[in-house]
């Protein structure tokens, strides 16, 4: 893989939108019309080469599925998205392949993502034979990256299946095969939060050296703010389908510019006993994505609303180098 060239950008996505519809079988019987769901509606998002970026929100903000659109695993119903300058809407055949190659994802449940009937040999084995690697490369290549994840001895491990290997081992694996490939981007849908807390900082140590030793360009999909300061130099934070806040994540989390931010800031455990234990300042869960708010996806939460956050979707404002979706900004 080709070393990462700083300012220049591999991903750009624009106006994205991914909206499903939803019904019962019911309700088409007797003629009703399904809900459509804006899961992800009109995110634009660039990142540049080598850059570790958090996603951040809450259960059901859209993020798994921005992560899933930047693979190409699912189809925008909407916008662009450009890899490295081509459009992966548009590729199909050898250059289908060669993007799966350089696209990867560590997927959040390790014991779902391997084969239980499959020797760890054959899981690693089955993308290098997808991809049309030649056979005498294998054992070189997975090699190589079971020790970039820390497992320097294949040889008790390869004759093992699933069942028979831990959380943090199973997990280690999964990110070994998202590099046999040497990919430029790397998605991680919260890769540690099937993992005992005690094992989590391991896996995460693995995943930072590894980023940085390759130069990596990586999104880190989370709901847990902590585990994103570790990990990512920026974040997104999404709310409802659409982006609030991107911006550094020191920065950020020092002086978060939307309510929504501030929220999720508050809301991280600190060891102090003198914390406040006080409610969070936001208002009610997050409204049905069926029929979102009219203007600010966020404003039925926000203590500070106010009548155009209902009349009028906020647009970007760029203060320093943060972007912030908020009329308080604006």
């Amino acid at each position: 893989m080709s070393g990462p060239r700083a300012g220049v950008p591999l991903i750009e996505a624009e106006d994205v939108a991914m909206h499903f519809r939803v019904g019962s079988a019911l309700s088409a019987l007797v003629g009703g019309r399904p809900a459509l769901v804006r899961a992800v509606d009109g995110v634009s998002l660039t990142l540049m080469r080598g850059e570790s970026v958090g996603l951040l929100g809450e259960s059901g903000c859209g993020k798994t599925t921005m992560g899933r659109l930047l693979l190409r695993l699912l189809r925008p119903s909407a916008g662009r998205i450009r890899f490295d300058g081509e459009d992966i809407a548009a590729l199909s055949g050898a250059g289908l392949r060669r993007f799966r190659a350089r696209a990867q994802m560590i997927f959040q449940n390790p014991f779902e993502a391997l084969n239980p009937r499959f020797t760890i040999a054959a899981a690693l084995a089955e993308p290098l034979e997808n991809a049309g690697i030649p056979r005498a490369e294998w054992a070189g290549r997975i090699e190589r990256a079971m020790e970039l994840v820390r497992l320097p001895d294949p040889g008790q491990f390869l004759a093992r299946r699933p069942h028979q290997l831990s959380g943090g081992q199973l997990q280690r694996v999964v990110m070994a095969r998202a590099l046999l490939l040497d990919p430029d981007f790397v998605v991680a849908d919260e890769p540690v939060s099937m993992l005992d807390v005690s094992v989590r900082a391991g896996v995460l140590n693995v995943f930072r050296e590894v980023r940085a030793r390759l130069g990596l360009t990586a999104i880190y999909i989370s709901h847990d703010l902590a585990l994103v300061r570790y990990v990512c130099e920026r974040t997104v934070v999404m709310y409802l389908g659409r982006v609030v806040e991107d911006g550094p994540t020191e920065a950020m989390i020092e002086d978060p510019l939307h309510p929504y931010t501030r929220a999720l800031v508050a809301a991280v455990p600190t060891p102090d006993p003198d914390q406040s234990h006080a409610p969070l300042p936001i208002g009610r869960g997050a409204p049905d994505a069926r029929n979102p708010p009219s203007g600010c996806r966020f404003r039925d939460r926000c203590p500070l609303a106010h009548d155009r956050c209902a009349a009028e979707a906020p647009r970007p404002t760029r203060i320093g180098a943060r972007t912030v979706y908020c009329h308080l900004h604006g």
